[in-house]
């Protein structure tokens, strides 16, 4: 994957897979890689219902 993708439906879906497959070990790392700040993504999905858990390293 060479970004995230811009549907929010798509996105978490993405980011939640990336952290639970260990491909990135924090939020901050994976928004690092895409070239992304976390706030931006938070506030992204935010829009969309989603909620950032750092305890659980997933969207819901």
């Amino acid at each position: 994957m060479n970004e995230l993708p811009k549907n929010p439906y798509m996105m978490v879906s993405a980011v939640n897979m990336l952290l639970r497959d260990g491909e990135f070990e924090s939020l901050e790392e994976l928004c690092a890689s895409f070239d992304r700040e976390p706030e931006e993504v938070k506030a992204f999905l935010r829009e969309s219902g989603y909620e950032y858990n750092a305890e659980q390293k997933q969207f819901r």
